[in-house]
């Protein structure tokens, strides 16, 4: 089974980048109508593409631990949301996606805000787009204002058809 055509986010991402200054505004918005603790967590859409998702976060109250910085859970749906997304942008609007394991490794305090990016290689793309069930481990990098990786993570999403045999 293939899907060559774009699936219902691919054309949402597509509308809301024609629209002058706020797009990206815009996405972040609707995105985080579409899971709610995105828009809670307030991340940003920077990059979104079939291949690779840039999402930030700032360091503000809402989102802070005991000692001021971004907390650990903010940290991870940060993670979760990049590899998330990438994935969601290549399955097809039959399937769903699933986080199957979400493992992170905090290795040292993190410094102001911070930005995740997820990326797909074309094998594994190909692999979502036309697999009618699967699984695969989705490279993200997370870093914070210093330009180091305050945590390292592994995400591994599956995904199965919406509709049970």
């Amino acid at each position: 089974m293939s899907s060559s055509k774009p699936n219902q986010l691919s054309r949402t991402v597509a509308k809301l980048r024609g629209l002058p200054l706020i797009g990206q505004w815009a996405l972040s918005f609707a995105l985080g109508r579409v899971v709610p603790l995105v828009g809670t967590g307030g991340l940003r859409f920077e990059e979104l593409s079939s291949s690779r998702v840039v999402v930030s976060i700032r360091n503000q109250r809402k989102v802070q631990n005991h000692i001021k910085g971004v907390h650990a859970a903010a940290m991870a749906l940060l993670a979760e949301t990049a590899t998330g997304f990438c994935v969601g942008m290549n399955l097809p609007d039959d399937k769903l996606p699933l986080i199957k394991t979400l493992k992170v490794d905090y290795l040292k305090r993190s410094v102001g805000n911070m930005k995740a990016v997820a990326q797909l290689r074309p094998d594994q793309i190909q692999l979502i787009r036309t697999q009618d069930k699967g699984e695969v481990t989705v490279p993200v990098s997370i870093t914070d204002e210093s330009g180091q990786e305050p945590i390292q993570c592994e995400m591994v999403w599956a995904w199965v058809p919406k509709k049970r045999d």
